[in-house]
């Protein structure tokens, strides 16, 4: 009778335990919006954008801070000019790629580069950027798509356009093909000229381990807690970022937010990787006012 009572009290036990430890999911969905927009030759009929398919004042590449340092009230990223081409980034001291605001020499980083003056990195102007992540009626269409990291043997979640089946087909991360104002034509006819607002939130452990990676194109910002960390501005190919989450000065236990913004605008290809071991969920989207 006692081995009884011994055996179901560690049943019990165990299963308290696995309530308050559940296993992590095999995959996370988060839900995201995507905005269509036509290129500024006029691609799908009429007027299009400025900004999709502009050629940069400095030529193709990577731009940073054209973009405020903090999110907007609004919860979008802020239009401030003035950005410099890079000429190599920040890295960490095992060589990974960080953003600018991330870089502290006392732990051995290496110091971002730049060319000389400034550009906006083929962005037109304060007005023109606030269109990429607010619906406007008949600047661009706004589309849900929702993004399906899958659990990885060493425990990060990763979407992958180049591992995921549907867009291996399509050759590129191209979410909205034929959707919206519809494919451009072309070579290739991709639909090429979107945005990506992701809206999420995480609980931040003080192990010293989390981490988020982006590598992809074109324009990309991350914002953690409304400050920006990653700054992959600009018109280029496939580049990268990691952020360790530790050096954020977050507090163990609490909440955080994640915010994403992605830009298309440029063919010929359209690169996406999105990798973390943050146990990411989707938080609310902000409000986009609708159609203006």
């Amino acid at each position: 009778m006692q081995m009884f009572i011994s055996i179901s009290a560690v049943s019990v036990m165990s299963a308290i335990l696995a309530m308050a430890n559940p296993p992590p999911p095999d995959v996370i969905e988060l839900e995201g919006t995507v905005r269509d927009f036509k290129e500024r030759t006029g691609g799908c009929g009429g007027d299009g954008h400025p900004d999709f398919e502009a050629y940069p004042s400095k030529g193709f590449g990577q731009y940073c801070k054209n973009i405020s340092t903090q999110l907007g009230n609004d919860g979008k990223p802020v239009f401030v000019g003035n950005g410099k081409k890079v000429r190599w980034q920040c890295t960490d001291s095992n060589w990974q790629p960080i953003c600018w605001t991330m870089y502290d020499s006392s732990l051995g980083d290496h110091s971002i580069r730049y060319i000389n003056g400034t550009s906006t990195g083929g962005i037109q102007s304060e007005d023109s950027f606030n269109q990429w992540y607010n619906d406007i009626e008949g600047v661009n269409i706004s589309i849900p798509l929702t993004l399906t990291l899958v659990r990885q043997a060493d425990s990060s979640y990763v979407f992958d356009d180049q591992l995921d089946v549907d867009y291996q087909q399509l050759g590129g991360f191209f979410p909205i093909e034929n959707q919206g104002w519809g494919n451009p034509g072309g070579s290739p006819d991709r639909n090429f000229h979107f945005t990506f607002e992701l809206h999420t939130e995480f609980t931040y452990q003080d192990n010293g381990s989390q981490y988020f990676q982006f590598i992809g194109d074109d324009d990309v910002w991350v914002f953690i807690d409304g400050q920006l960390v990653i700054d992959l501005g600009g018109i280029h190919g496939a580049t990268e970022q990691y952020v360790d989450i530790s050096r954020l000065e977050l507090e163990d236990g609490e909440s955080y937010t994640l915010d994403f913004f992605f830009a298309e605008r440029h063919r010929t290809q359209s690169n996406f990787r999105f990798q973390t071991n943050l146990q990411l969920e989707d938080a609310a989207l902000p409000e986009s006012g609708g159609y203006d």
